[in-house]
């Protein structure tokens, strides 16, 4: 039979609310008293109930993670930062994978109430202009990762800047001497409103005003996020009468795509076409894709670090932390051949 609170009490001579007390670090025990509960509880290997810990802190003891097709590479880990923080917390993770509209507002609705958690992370689902208030207005704190929002002044957020990564990318291969380039990414207009693409598309366009370089519509392409949707849509870009002699793939999923349709086409990756993508996720460098490396780990870690902060002092004011990008250039760029 498993030890029970009582049989502790009556070891160390105290209360039932005294062992309470102890077990939630509550300051109104002595260092006397807090030893011998603490002796009693090790010597009997007390093993307190998690429901009753949660009943008598008037707590959840429970974070969840609103993310969209989890298993996509990005998200993935995103939430290895996720979990990989809350291990050395008290807070147990619920997750809920989002792959419809439907499930996207049933789970803003639903999720971020006090009796179901104690706050939420919504990774990489920007909100709409209807979710603002809802979730600035929720009974629980909400920390959006990867997700933004003009109107999102009043909740914390942790953020990259894809438009200058994506500005980046583009102008790597204006430096090599790059002047027909590509881009092929998600559809800009999607049911869950999602901006990354978009925003690194922004960047190309930035990339080329500024170095007065046309954007030419035929070399930019949009579809489904897949490694195969991406290589169809590259080996069209490819049959163009003036064919393109770089394309920036919006995620390294898609670069693999546009890989394999250079191949297909007997096109040699970089002499023939230089090619970068965007995350830099561990295929990449197999692969030897050049890319730009978002902080997808340390960016989950820091929504998980910014919630926390959040629980213990709800007062504090909101705060949008942005993460830097990086370009790590591999063998799949160089200077278009002459």
């Amino acid at each position: 039979m498993p030890t029970t609170i009582r049989e502790v009490a009556q070891r160390a001579g105290v209360g039932l609310g005294t062992v309470s007390r102890v077990l939630n670090d509550s300051p109104l025990v002595s260092a006397g008293t807090r030893a011998r509960v603490q002796a009693a509880i090790a010597d009997l290997d007390f093993r307190p109930s998690q429901i009753a810990r949660r009943l008598s802190l008037g707590k959840t003891l429970t974070i969840a993670a609103i993310v969209p097709f989890f298993t996509r590479p990005a998200f993935v880990e995103r939430l290895r930062g996720v979990e990989n923080t809350l291990i050395e917390s008290e807070y147990d993770l619920i997750l809920y994978n989002v792959e419809t509209p439907e499930r996207r507002d049933r789970c803003f609705r639903e999720v971020p109430r006090r009796e179901r958690v104690d706050g939420v992370l919504v990774i990489s689902l920007p909100p709409r202009l209807e979710d603002v208030a809802h979730l600035v207005n929720a009974d629980v704190p909400v920390v959006l990762v990867d997700a933004n929002h003009p109107d999102l002044t009043a909740l914390n957020r942790i953020i990259t800047d894809d438009v200058a990564g994506g500005r980046q990318a583009v102008e790597h291969l204006i430096g090599l001497g790059h002047r027909r380039i590509g881009f092929i990414g998600d559809l800009l207009e999607s049911p869950f409103n999602f901006t990354s693409s978009r925003d690194r598309y922004q960047g190309y366009q930035q990339a080329h005003e500024a170095a007065g370089l046309p954007v030419r519509p035929e070399y930019h392409a949009q579809g489904e996020h897949g490694r195969l949707p991406a290589r169809r849509l590259a080996e069209q870009m490819l049959a163009l009468p003036e064919r393109p002699t770089a394309i920036f793939a919006a995620s390294d999923t898609q670069a693999l795509g546009v890989l394999e349709a250079a191949k297909q086409a007997g096109r040699q990756v970089p002499n023939d076409l230089a090619v970068i993508g965007y995350d830099d996720v561990e295929v990449a460098e197999y692969a030897g894709l050049s890319s730009i490396r978002q902080q997808m780990y340390q960016s989950g870690q820091a929504g998980v670090e910014l919630l926390l902060n959040v629980l213990a002092d709800p007062a504090r004011p909101a705060e949008c932390r942005m993460m830097p990008t990086e370009l790590v250039i591999r063998l799949s760029t160089g200077p278009p051949q002459r």
